[in-house]
């Protein structure tokens, strides 16, 4: 099926109206983005994810910390989340509350809406100037999109998935252009070569961002060079030389700063606080491991579970699945200038992988192990989601035969979505159920623990290892500068820097702090356990270590 033929005018630049119209869609997504965010903050919301808590708090200790500076960013978590981080979080009332955390997931929110929009309108017009079924079909697309709870959920967060979407579906849309462009005869010569750059910088900020975003830049790399070389296009070598080099910016980045500070490229795959040495850490001796290890087939269907219930409850996650078949097979089989929408496809086989083969678990609550975790990566196929209804949409519009079938498919589609996503807000969208039961007995602790940090005298210095309950420091206000911590050593240093002030206040804590804070089995409470030392508190809370502040003595400064 086709929906052009040979005497279709050729497709241009949109016009500059139409670029008010996706500011307007962006300025819509915004008000739902402050809207839900006052929610949530009112019902203490923002600092239920605990990685949420420990990205507000790398981004912190760049400037808040006995040995600023940028390697207090770390190695696992890729820096560009926490970079925009920064600037909303000098304010210590935006840290504490971690409303700091939030702006950038907000933004980007707005960003990725305008982003689905502006994708299907041009890619669904057949001329400069988008016929109506094109901009009823990226309407419709835009809402599915930003009206999906758990998205709208995750951008009140600290958490990277609405940033690291908004460069996904960007990085798609100037992909989409550089296609459309490289094949029209009198188009501007450097139009293409210009996408093509905006659609690398992109590629870098996602690459910056999440891993996923490796993946995607191959995968367009792979797409772009093959195009260059079936097609007699009029793209430069030089504009596809600059994409190349902008795609592979952030894992040459990445892995160069890896091997320079930690002496090892791959320190973020195989280090101490990789996802594989957290899973074997955790590991139950005989156990197969996480449901779809080293297993392709259940990693595709568990990742698939968890992007069905990110966009449904109960039976209608099966329509979901329909209309992304009838999406895709719409794709196939029309008009080839719509293909660069299956890029919409690279989350899945990347999460397959991750699965399988990176000691990445996704646990869902309607399989074994019943529970949740991870459960938000199928998030990642929200734009392929988005995308699917539209293009159904458009093409059911394309068959109707009069003004009455037209509405009756719109309404169809509007009911359709709101019927959903109105069973999703009643069963909690998933992401925050998630969020939530894994948080209880985390909160519990660190509540209590801020509690007893409260009363210790201000200005007193604390040894703690914060890799698990910074938390508690956040909620008491205590500013991370008071603390040596883990991250003042110097990491090039292996397997230990025996100068690094963490391991001198471990080996001699009442020469460095007034206090000390041990969770059972955490370094601290392993490093101390020969020293003299008096417990203040001990605290406990079902499911968390118990936690011990010590008093160590210590002379105070004259």
């Amino acid at each position: 099926m086709s929906r052009r033929t040979s005497t279709q005018p050729t497709k241009a630049e949109p016009t500059h109206y139409w670029d008010r119209e996706t500011a307007f869609v962006a300025q819509l997504a915004a008000c739902v983005s402050f809207i839900s965010f006052a929610y949530y903050f009112q019902h203490s919301g923002l600092l239920l994810y605990g990685d949420a808590v420990a990205h507000i708090n790398i981004a912190r200790r760049v400037f808040d910390s006995r040995t600023p500076g940028l390697l207090q960013l770390g190695t696992v978590w890729l820096p560009l989340p926490h970079l925009l981080m920064i600037p909303f979080l000098l304010s210590d009332s935006a840290w504490q509350s971690g409303i700091g955390g939030s702006v950038p997931s907000m933004v980007a929110y707005a960003l990725g809406t305008a982003g689905i929009f502006r994708l299907l309108r041009r890619a669904l017009s057949a001329t400069s100037e988008p016929d109506a079924r094109a901009r009823i079909a990226a309407w419709l697309g835009a809402i599915a999109y930003a009206a999906n709870p758990n998205l709208i959920y995750l951008q009140t967060t600290a958490m990277t998935e609405s940033l690291y979407l908004a460069l996904f579906i960007w990085a798609v849309v100037y992909f989409s252009d550089f296609i459309q462009q490289s094949s029209q005869k009198d188009g501007p010569p450097d139009a293409a070569s210009s996408s093509l750059v905006k659609c690398g910088l992109c590629l870098a900020a996602a690459g910056l961002t999440r891993y996923d975003g490796w993946f995607l830049a191959v995968a367009m790399c792979l797409g772009a060079l093959a195009i260059m070389a079936k097609r007699n296009t009029r793209v430069p070598r030089h504009g596809v030389a600059k994409f190349v080099l902008l795609a592979a910016t952030a894992p040459a980045l990445w892995l160069a700063y890896n091997a320079i500070i930690y002496r090892n490229p791959l320190e973020f795959a195989n280090g101490s606080y990789s996802a594989r040495a957290i899973e074997q850490k955790n590991a139950t001796p005989g156990s197969p491991g996480h449901p779809g290890s080293h297993d392709l087939p259940v990693a595709f269907s568990y990742f698939m579970k968890s992007a069905e219930l990110n966009m449904a409850e109960g039976t209608s996650q099966k329509v979901w699945l329909l209309l992304l078949l009838a999406g895709t097979i719409t794709i196939l089989i029309s008009d080839r200038k719509l293909w660069q929408l299956l890029l919409l496809w690279i989350p899945l086989p990347f999460y397959m992988l991750s699965v399988a083969y990176s000691g990445v678990p996704i646990f869902v609550p309607t399989w074994w192990p019943f529970s949740f975790y991870n459960v938000r990566y199928g998030l990642q196929l929200l734009p392929l989601f988005s995308v699917s209804v539209a293009v159904t949409t458009y093409f059911l519009l394309y068959l109707a035969r009069n003004k009455n079938a037209r509405t009756a498919i719109v309404s169809a589609v509007v009911i359709l979505l709101a019927a959903n996503y109105a069973m999703v807000w009643k069963a909690q969208p998933v992401c925050f159920r998630e969020a939530w039961v894994n948080s209880r007995s985390r909160i519990a602790f660190e509540t209590e623990l801020a509690s007893n940090l409260k009363k210790l005298p201000h200005e007193s210095a604390l040894l703690m290892y914060l890799g698990d309950h910074v938390g508690a420091l956040q909620r008491a206000g205590i500013p991370l500068r008071r603390t040596i911590n883990e991250g003042n050593h110097r990491p090039w240093k292996t397997p230990i820097d025996q100068e690094g002030l963490w391991e001198r206040a471990l080996a001699n804590p009442s020469q460095y702090v007034d206090f000390v804070v041990a969770m059972d089995g955490d370094p601290v409470a392993l490093g101390v356990q020969k020293q003299t030392l008096t417990s203040l508190v001990v605290i406990r809370t079902a499911g968390q270590p118990a936690g011990t502040i010590y008093w160590t003595h210590r002379e105070p400064a004259r």
